[in-house]
């Protein structure tokens, strides 16, 4: 082609770019041993997996600055919650490490060699167990919201199903772990469907349920206050819940890639698996430090200030010191009275599960 152009006198500025263009890339994989083939599965293969584990590595940084927060802003929460997060944060951190040991082996240790990248999906524990252990972690924070669900409801009938779904969803990714390990792709395939519309089902169907009975609760009180506490609580719950779930989509999609006529697609969702864990740490860790704000802000409200009471107040710091609630409680417990005079307990504040609270940790409504 080059020499072509040469005969009908194209300028010299672009032959060197057309022979550059037509020349290098295959130089480079003569000299380097890649065939075309296997250039094209290195970048479907190991690209996902270097940008999803970059995004990992950097939401690793914003969930530690939000284990700092924590760790500075709620000292008083029970032996329970905080043993919680430090598991939370240990698992995350071992499975940081686990994506860094892997871009190591996959471009450095091994770098160029794809079949020997794919075969660790079979002969490498770590590869293999690589899906089982996000499905864990995506479990532990399911659990913390699924505690939420029935502080709020407090009926079992309505956490059972959604908790039984995100069982359901583990046990299909031991299924899928067992067949990644065995080479059955089609099975592999089916269980990751499974897996992963379970998961974005569930999330979809915990964070509607967890919305109505705050909405129901709302609706029941008399208090400015209490229906402002409640009104924050409901954005949040769909602030939170939101960015897991769009992601387990986006996951769900490309699984299925493998059955359509342009397979390499399905190695896409590596990069999205990557990614799945940090974000549901990240929202239950800023569903608890979210309580800072909003103790401020119905503080405010009741001391009848427009901009709300600041969380560094020290007043407002002594009195949540001062006030130290038994059991886990994430603003106190609600005293609602109704229309008909009938008064009912609503642990909204549990979502929460601190073990100190404000001054509305007990707003009584009278009739």
């Amino acid at each position: 082609m080059g020499l072509d152009l040469w005969k009908i006198g194209a300028p010299e500025d672009i032959l060197r770019q057309q022979w550059i263009h037509t020349h290098i890339p295959t130089l480079f994989a003569l000299m380097s041993g890649v065939s075309a083939e296997e250039e094209t599965l290195i970048k479907f293969f190991l690209g996902p997996w270097l940008v999803g584990s970059c995004i990992e590595l950097v939401l690793m940084g914003v969930l530690s600055c939000q284990f700092v927060n924590y760790a500075q802003w709620y000292p008083e929460d029970s032996r329970g919650l905080r043993l919680a997060v430090a598991v939370l944060c240990i698992l995350n951190l071992l499975k940081s490490g686990e994506c860094f040991a892997s871009l190591w082996i996959f471009l450095i240790d091994h770098f160029g060699d794809i079949q020997y990248d794919l075969g660790l999906s079979a002969t490498g524990w770590w590869d293999t167990a690589n899906p089982l252990m996000v499905a864990i972690l995506d479990f532990y924070v399911q659990c913390y919201f699924c505690t939420r669900l029935w502080a709020v409801s407090r009926k079992w009938w309505v956490v059972a199903p959604i908790f039984l779904l995100f069982v359901f969803a583990l046990l299909a990714m031991v299924m899928g772990t067992y067949y990644i390990e065995t080479l059955q792709e089609r099975q592999v395939t089916d269980w990751f469907a499974a897996h992963l519309s379970s998961v974005f089902a569930g999330d979809v169907i915990l964070s509607a349920t967890t919305a109505f009975f705050l909405i129901r609760t709302k609706k029941t009180v008399l208090s400015t206050q209490t229906a402002e506490l409640l009104r924050a609580l409901i954005p949040l719950t769909f602030q939170t819940a939101a960015p897991a779930a769009i992601i387990a989509m986006f996951n769900l999609i490309f699984s299925q890639m493998h059955r359509t006529n342009q397979p390499l697609l399905g190695y896409v969702e590596i990069g999205f698996n990557q990614v799945l864990p940090k974000l549901y740490a990240i929202s239950m860790m800023y569903t608890l430090n979210a309580r800072r704000a909003i103790r401020s802000k119905v503080s405010g409200s009741r001391n009848g200030s427009g901009n709300g009471s600041s969380a560094n107040d020290p007043s407002f710091a002594g009195r949540a010191h001062a006030r130290r609630a038994n059991g886990d409680v994430e603003l106190g417990r609600i005293e609602v009275t109704t229309q008909r005079e009938t008064t009912r307990h609503v642990d909204v504040t549990d979502m929460f599960a601190s073990t100190h609270s404000i001054e509305d940790s007990k707003v009584a409504l009278e009739p």
